[in-house]
């Protein structure tokens, strides 16, 4: 069975949740026949950059292509770079394990060929790339200021403090979009487009708890509904995510905040090596 966070995935730039300052200016920029040739998506995790970075590849190969600058997300060129099919032309590369100066050799020497056809382009998608080290960026630094035709760099990040520390030269040659975070509100109206999609129910509250456990992340609100779905039949209630998600059941609270407000002090210590032995972090 596929993740729901894989499953729904966004396949267009409008679809792209609350990053509308993103989606908007590379469509803008794939219909008017403008992309840079180096893009640099940082924010938080599970916000939809490496999604974004694929969706102009999208875009950028795509066989249907909308006038707006919309990929089809249908065609087979699509499909394969959304389901991260092998690919001559989209290369996708982790920089936690691809580093080094070696790693950032062999990237800048595949980008020197041409892609497969003639209308299409070479898209190198490297994710967590706060991770290169200062000799690979320096590898990278002339062919992102001369590139080759065509081809296109996105480089992802959570923390982009760390590739100004160590590239500021390269950060010139980019194009910056910095992604925010998904508010709760987003999210639960997300969780429930996938619940009715997929024909289940849930309590409000139980979404609701489970937007503010993904702590500003789609895909970790994605994943945290599906281990619950995981946990049992039925509509998902919030005994059931605080279950999965071993939370402090709401009871306890109103009988801790009862003692305080009673000033029973002696009664408070018996409540907090109950919560202790239930394995609760204090």
């Amino acid at each position: 069975m596929i993740a729901l966070a894989r499953k729904y995935r966004p396949k267009q730039f409008a679809d792209l949740i609350v990053q509308d300052h993103v989606g908007a200016a590379l469509r803008g920029a794939v219909a008017s026949d403008r992309v840079a040739h180096g893009y640099l998506f940082a924010g938080p995790r599970g916000v939809g950059k490496t999604t974004a970075a694929r969706i102009l590849a999208m875009a950028l190969n795509c066989e249907r292509r909308s006038p707006a600058g919309e990929p089809c997300g249908e065609c087979e060129s699509c499909t394969r770079i959304w389901n991260g099919a092998a690919n001559l032309d989209v290369v996708e590369l982790d920089a936690a394990s691809n580093r080094g100066v070696d790693d950032a050799r062999d990237l800048r020497e595949r980008a020197m060929y041409a892609a497969s056809a003639e209308h299409r382009h070479k898209v190198y998608i490297v994710d967590e790339a706060h991770m290169l080290t200062r000799e690979a960026w320096n590898t990278l630094l002339k062919i992102l200021e001369e590139p080759p035709p065509r081809v296109v760099f996105v480089f992802a990040t959570t923390e982009p403090q760390k590739i100004a520390q160590s590239a500021t030269p390269i950060l010139s040659r980019l194009q910056r979009f910095d992604f925010r975070r998904i508010g709760p509100r987003a999210i639960v109206e997300r969780l429930k487009q996938v619940l009715a999609a997929e024909g289940l129910a849930a309590e409000d509250d139980a979404l609701q708890l489970i937007a503010k456990s993904a702590d500003g992340g789609m895909r970790d609100g994605l994943s945290l509904l599906d281990q619950v779905l995981s946990f049992g039949e039925g509509p998902v209630t919030v005994e059931r995510v605080r279950g999965v998600l071993g939370l402090i059941p709401e009871e306890t609270y109103g009988e801790l905040l009862q003692l305080v407000a009673e000033r029973d002090a002696r009664a408070v210590f018996p409540l907090v090596d109950r919560l202790v032995d239930a394995g609760a972090d204090l």
